[in-house]
């Protein structure tokens, strides 16, 4: 018995050390409000690597969350849906915070080369929801977003 306490030991800290280490690396979340007035939690989104990564493997997304993806200026930001499990709307944003474009109901990509869906106008901002909500929520053209961004 006490070999088996000393051969878990170091594997115990070992998931506590991955576990903080997961921890500390999680994205920053915030309060983002829609133009609809309904308040959803967002995962801030500004690492290449957190980009990179969206919503992948994840097997779904709850109503009253979303992801907000950041970068440093406005450009023709393409999203993939690589191993992404379900459909979503993606919106994106000017440096202002107003709509540019909304891709509704992007579906998961199956095989490779995914599709990348992007904006008619450079935007600085991306969000995910879930496929539908965007229109429930009055997510169009030329309607404000407000959010503060984590420091």
């Amino acid at each position: 018995m006490a070999l088996f306490r000393l051969h878990c030991l170091p594997s115990v800290g070992a998931v506590l050390l991955l576990a903080a280490s997961l921890a500390a690396a999680a994205p920053a979340k915030t309060s983002l409000t829609l133009p609809s007035g309904r308040t959803i939690e967002v995962e801030v989104m500004v690492s290449d690597q957190d980009r990179a990564t969206g919503l992948m493997f994840r097997p779904s997304l709850a109503d009253d969350k979303g992801m907000l993806f950041v970068f440093e200026r406005a450009d023709f930001h393409g999203i993939w849906m690589k191993n992404c499990r379900f459909p979503i709307d993606i919106v994106w944003l000017d440096e202002d915070r107003r709509i540019v474009h909304v891709a509704e109901g992007a579906t998961p990509c199956k095989a490779d080369p995914c599709p990348v869906y992007e904006p008619l106008r450079r935007a600085q901002y991306v969000i995910e929801l879930n496929a539908g909500q965007a229109r429930r929520e009055g997510a169009a053209v030329g309607e404000a977003v407000s959010f503060r961004l984590p420091r």
